[in-house]
């Protein structure tokens, strides 16, 4: 008995613990320049992750009625999470997906705490809605990480998953298994340090943070941030990475910065420093869309190409299918590369 105490008090220490960490970040996070959409996003998983901490503890949890917000401030931390990774990895969600999983959500919230005879069926409804979020959040993190050329980024894609899915994806397994964490105080106590650590890993990146981690995206990296003074070595290097465009390198088949990186004979590193800093793009494929866009309004514009079809350009450019071809031009110019040969005909 009065070891399972000392652990129950362990564990509400680590949590208030935990909770005045959060609050600390909160107060960086309100008064930081991080672009609007991030640290809206953050600031929602900062607060659902402490209305968690105190709803899943035997000792802070409030009583009836204060605990019904406390709850679902608490099940919807994973769906926050999995917001701030699209934003964090500027990846557009789709919006009936940003609209159903909330909607989601909230239905089964409602459903379990208005009747009784549901509440087994919505425990594991929400458990694995939440699991399947978590699932994607760490693919969202992994699947990007070679086109990304923000390096204190892509080292956050690298141990996201790590920490998300001991933390996360282990409470929402054991919990899908064994049911609420908070009848096992030692189970507690580890779930409550995991958060601990995670909450210490996010104030290092916030406080450490670069400006151009959570700054917004530039719409024209190039005349957003012009060359700056490049060394010798960045100066050859540029010049070859120039060389190796204008020669139509940039329509090489899925092309990636390691491929081009071999083909320049440069360390790939180097080479994702050249791009991201000097010449102000974020993602490599952003750096390929735009001389692959450029040649694509040539080709859609060119009143002898009329006939060509759009598939053709988008394969000579080195797309593999139509699809990213249109969300890339659509999100360069605006318009979809059918209107956009349409329009560009009529004038001429």
């Amino acid at each position: 008995m009065n070891a399972a105490l000392d652990l129950a008090l362990i564990d509400t220490a680590i949590r208030l613990l935990t909770i005045g960490g959060q609050l600390m970040i909160i107060a960086v996070l309100l008064v930081s320049r991080t672009r609007r959409d991030l640290k809206f996003s953050l600031l929602g998983v900062l607060i659902s992750a402490m209305a968690y901490l105190i709803n899943s503890s035997s000792i802070l949890a409030p009583p009836l009625p204060w605990r019904y917000p406390i709850d679902f401030l608490s099940v919807s931390t994973t769906v926050w999470a999995w917001i701030f990774a699209h934003q964090l990895f500027e990846r557009r969600i789709a919006k009936p997906l940003f609209v159903a999983i909330p909607a989601l959500l909230i239905l089964l919230w409602v459903i379990a705490f208005s009747s009784s005879n549901w509440h087994w069926l919505t425990f594991y409804a929400i458990r694995f809605l939440s699991l399947g979020l978590v699932i994607h959040l760490i693919i969202i993190a992994l699947t990007g990480r070679a086109d990304d050329l923000i390096e204190k980024r892509r080292r956050i894609r690298t141990f996201l998953p790590i920490f998300v899915g001991l933390q996360v994806g282990a409470v929402l397994s054991y919990e899908l298994f064994f049911g609420a964490t908070d009848n096992d105080p030692g189970i507690s106590a580890i779930n409550a340090m995991l958060i601990l650590l995670l909450v210490i890993g996010a104030g290092m990146a916030v406080l450490t943070a670069e400006e151009d981690l959570f700054s917004k995206p530039a719409a024209d990296p190039q005349q957003a941030r012009p060359l700056l003074n490049l060394s010798p070595s960045e100066t050859v290097l540029h010049d070859k990475l120039i060389a190796a465009m204008d020669e139509g390198s940039f329509r090489t088949p899925s092309l990636t910065i390691a491929i081009l990186a071999a083909q320049l004979d440069t360390p790939e590193h180097r080479l994702r420093a050249l791009i991201n800093k000097q010449l102000g793009h974020r993602n490599f494929s952003s750096f390929l869309n735009g001389y692959r866009i450029t040649e694509a309004k040539e080709k859609l514009a060119d009143r002898t190409m009329v006939d060509l079809p759009i598939l053709t350009i988008a394969m000579d450019l080195g797309y593999g299918s139509l699809a990213p071809f249109n969300r890339a031009f659509r999100s360069e110019t605006g318009q979809t590369p059918s209107d956009f040969r349409k329009s560009a005909i009529d004038q001429n």
